[in-house]
C-alpha cells in the first residue's frame, strides 16, 4: 500500500510530479514489511553501508537493498543526498530502501579522470557561496555557474564575508562590478556576512516552503556558516581560514539535507578541491553567451578566439574570461574521447616531446 502524506512531505520538497513518479515506482517495489507498507522518503546522509531518510518528521538510519545497490551500480549511478526513495521497516525493524525516484534535476561534475559523479538531486536553487576576501575567484565562479547550466537550477551567486570589506565600499563595489563583466546579468548576486541574521533576509526570496537549496563552494568560504544562520543554530562544523590565502579546511567532510524552520531544505557540501563540470561544449557556449554575441563580430567565420586576426572576441573580453572558456572547452572534449582517442593523444604528445628533444640537441650540437 502506499499512501504519502503530501502535507508532510511537500515541505521536504516533495512536489505532484515527484509524487507521481514515486507512485508508478510503488507499483514496482517488492512490499518491504509484512503490511505491505511501501514508505516514501528524502534521503538526507549518504554514508558507505547506510544512508540517513526523512520522512517529513524525522531521520533515520536505514541501508539500501543489494539489488537496488546493483541496479544503480548496471546505470552507473549512485544514490545522492537529495534523492527521493521507497522502503519500509521489516519485522526485525530495520529499514531498507527499495527503488529511488527518478530525480527532477541533478547535479553531476567530473573527477581528474573524467569519471561522472552525482552530487545532488532534486535541487530548486544552487547558493554558489564564495569570500570576499581571498577566496574571491571570478575563474572558480563561472565553473561553478556552468556546473549548474544543465541541470535546471537556478544559480545564485552569495558573496560571503562582507564584513571583511565593510570598512572599503569601493572595493566591494568593484568586486561586485568585476565579477558582473563576468556572468550572465540574470544572475543574481548577493552580497552578506554569513554570520549575521540579515544574510537569511536576504536569501528570503530563495527559501519559501517546499524548495530545495545546495550550497556550493571552495572550503572556507562559509557554506556551513550560512548553513548554521539560516538554521538558526550551530547544527554544522565551522572552522577557520588560513591567514595568507583565505583556504579553509574540509570542516564539512559529507553532504547532508536540514529542514529549515520556514519549510525549505538546505543542502550543505564539502568543499570541492578538483571542480569539473559535466558539460558539453553546446552548454559551455551557453554559459559564456557573450562570447557567441561577440563572435558574429569576428573577421572570419571559424574564429577560435586564438590568434587570429580581427577576432572581436580577443578585443573586447576579458583575457581571463577568455582563457578560462577555452580550458572549460578542452576539457568538455577530453571527456568525450574514446579509449582509443586518448590512446592516439597520448602517442602524439609523445611524439611532439620527442621532435623537440631532438631540436634542443641539435641547436646544443650534440
Amino acid at each position: 500500500m502506499f499512501d504519502p502524506d503530501f502535507a508532510t512531505l511537500s515541505a521536504l520538497g516533495l512536489t505532484p510530479a515527484l509524487a507521481s513518479r514515486a507512485a508508478a515506482a510503488a507499483a514496482n517495489v517488492d512490499a518491504a514489511t509484512e503490511a505491505g507498507q511501501c514508505t516514501l522518503y528524502r534521503l538526507a546522509e549518504v554514508h558507505r553501508e547506510t544512508v540517513v531518510v526523512h520522512d517529513g518528521r524525522a531521520g533515520r538510519s536505514a541501508r539500501p537493498t543489494p539489488k537496488l545497490r546493483r541496479a544503480l551500480a548496471d546505470a552507473d549511478g549512485a544514490l545522492v543526498v537529495g534523492d527521493w526513495v521507497l522502503g519500509g521497516v521489516n519485522a526485525s525493524g530495520e529499514t531498507w530502501i527499495e527503488a529511488r525516484v527518478e530525480p527532477s534535476s541533478v547535479i553531476v561534475r567530473r573527477d581528474g579522470d573524467g569519471h561522472r559523479h552525482p552530487v545532488v538531486s532534486n535541487v530548486d536553487t544552487a547558493l554558489l557561496v564564495m569570500g570576499l576576501d581571498d577566496d574571491f575567484n571570478p575563474r572558480r565562479m563561472e565553473r561553478y555557474l556552468a556546473l549548474v547550466h544543465d541541470s535546471e537550477v537556478l544559480p545564485v551567486v552569495v558573496l560571503t564575508k562582507a564584513d571583511v570589506i565593510a570598512d572599503d565600499p569601493r572595493r566591494l563595489r568593484a568586486q561586485i562590478e568585476s565579477l558582473r563583466h563576468r556572468i550572465a546579468n540574470d544572475v543574481d548576486v548577493v552580497a552578506v556576512n554569513a554570520m549575521e541574521t540579515n544574510a537569511k533576509t536576504a536569501l528570503e526570496p530563495y527559501l519559501g516552503r517546499g524548495q530545495t537549496l545546495v550550497m556550493l563552494g571552495s572550503s572556507g568560504a562559509g557554506k556551513s556558516t550560512l548553513t548554521n544562520t539560516l538554521l538558526g543554530s550551530a547544527v554544522q562544523d565551522t572552522g577557520a581560514v588560513r591567514e595568507h590565502d583565505s583556504r579553509g579546511k574540509h570542516t564539512t567532510t559529507a553532504r547532508s539535507l536540514h529542514l529549515l524552520p520556514g519549510g525549505a531544505c538546505v543542502i550543505d557540501t564539502p568543499g570541492v578541491r578538483t571542480l569539473r563540470p559535466d558539460t558539453g561544449e553546446a552548454s559551455i557556449a551557453a554559459a559564456f553567451a557573450d562570447i557567441a554575441a561577440l563572435a558574429i563580430h569576428c573577421r572570419f567565420r571559424d574564429c577560435g578566439h586564438h590568434g587570429e586576426p580581427g577576432c572581436a572576441v580577443r578585443a573586447a573580453l576579458d583575457a581571463d574570461r577568455l582563457r578560462n572558456y577555452h580550458k572549460l572547452l578542452r576539457e568538455s572534449r577530453r571527456d568525450t574521447l574514446t579509449a582509443l582517442d586518448r590512446q592516439k593523444q597520448v602517442a602524439e604528445w609523445k611524439a611532439r616531446g620527442r621532435a623537440a628533444r631532438e631540436r634542443m640537441r641539435d641547436k646544443r650540437g650534440e
